[in-house]
């Protein structure tokens, strides 16, 4: 893209940028509640990139003053001081480009969501259940460093630990554009703690992320919901067992079934399966726009297939591989506590990069 073109480009942005600004202040746009949260977020997208376009035009201001400098003044001292500064400035230009370009690749709308998380067992019976529930930790102390908030809502525990299953909310800012990246199939090595004879064994979870659906993302029908309630089990105080507080609903028309059996109230679990219902609903049709873009994106192909190995955890050696970005680290124990940072940064800049290629800002 030629200088003019993304000079162009970022003015375009610019003239946006106010007439959004102004459109918050109509008073038929803020009785509009839906359209006023879109051009909210709107607003908050495009304040970054206006906020480093002021930087780059800066920039380029002070390098022309430079030029001018250096082709008018005679005082030798001066014009050093000039070399110097337009020096540093060009240097200075690069860096910034890359940063508006990546700026304004157009974001997944659903990046600001909050997630809906599920594990699954898969293979290696009880040691995949023991390996699932070691990457509900994990996900877990991510989420405490990050301060987001999780809220388990259905699990089925494994019989020698961990779960064959467990399913949690994460709410928090950007939740699942960060972690999208983990969906697809983890694999563990290790020595299990029922094997006598010292062999390692191979085993899988599989990990699902769904963005969390809004209310009006999906309409529900209460004539197409089927609602049961049972006792509740595991851990809960006396009314475990005893009240029927776990909720069963059933969507008839999709077959889809949720559960939700943390709370002792019956209302919050309805509520928070109706949450879940709706975001299993909305994903079925997101679904079709990430198998699209995993066949053009080698770091989204976990999300576009969930039999994708994605990740191997190797505990003989403390490595940690992650096969769509030829990723390898030798600190097993830390990312096992929660440390994923690096992976995901690196997971993102892949993205990134890919993206770059694919789009005319280059």
């Amino acid at each position: 893209m030629s200088n003019n073109s993304f000079l162009e480009r970022l003015e375009g942005v610019r003239l946006r940028f106010e007439e959004v600004e102004q459109l918050l202040t109509d008073p038929e746009v803020a009785n509009d509640m839906q359209r006023y949260i879109k051009l909210n977020k709107e607003y908050r997208d495009l304040e970054p990139i206006i906020k480093t376009y002021k930087e780059y035009k800066n920039i380029l201001s002070n390098i022309s003053s430079a030029k001018n400098l250096l082709t008018t003044e005679r005082d030798e001292e001066m014009r050093d001081m000039a070399r110097m500064e337009l020096d540093e400035l060009e240097a200075q230009i690069e860096p910034l480009e890359e940063k508006v370009r990546l700026l304004l690749l157009p974001a997944d709308p659903e990046d600001d969501k909050n997630a809906i998380m599920e594990i699954r067992a898969g293979t290696g019976g009880d040691e995949a259940s023991i390996f699932a529930g070691d990457l509900f930790r994990m996900y877990s102390k991510f989420c405490e460093v990050k301060r987001w908030k999780l809220e388990v809502t259905h699990f089925n525990e494994g019989t020698a630990g961990g779960y064959k299953e467990i399913v949690f909310n994460v709410s928090g800012h950007g939740v699942y554009g960060i972690l999208k990246y983990e969906s697809g199939v983890h694999r563990v090595q290790r020595v299990p703690q029922t094997e006598t004879q010292g062999r390692v064994h191979t085993s899988a979870a599989t990990v699902a992320v769904l963005p969390e659906a809004e209310e009006f993302d999906v309409e529900l029908k209460t004539d197409d919901i089927r609602k049961d309630t049972y006792c509740s089990s595991g851990p809960g105080g006396q009314s475990v067992n005893t009240t029927y507080s776990a909720i069963r609903l059933t969507h008839i028309p999709s077959g889809i079934v949720v559960t939700c059996q943390d709370q002792k109230s019956q209302l919050k679990n309805l509520d928070k399966a109706m949450a879940e219902l709706r975001t299993r609903l909305y994903n079925l049709e997101y679904q079709k726009y990430i198998d699209e873009i995993s066949s053009k994106r080698k770091t989204m192909v976990s999300t576009g297939d969930r039999s994708a190995k994605i990740r191997t955890y190797n505990y003989q050696q403390g490595r940690v591989t992650d096969h769509r970005i030829n990723l390898t680290l030798y600190n097993l124990s830390a990312i096992l506590d929660g440390d994923l940072q690096e992976i995901l940064d690196k997971l993102q800049m892949a993205e990134n990069t890919e993206r770059l290629k694919a789009s005319s800002l280059l």
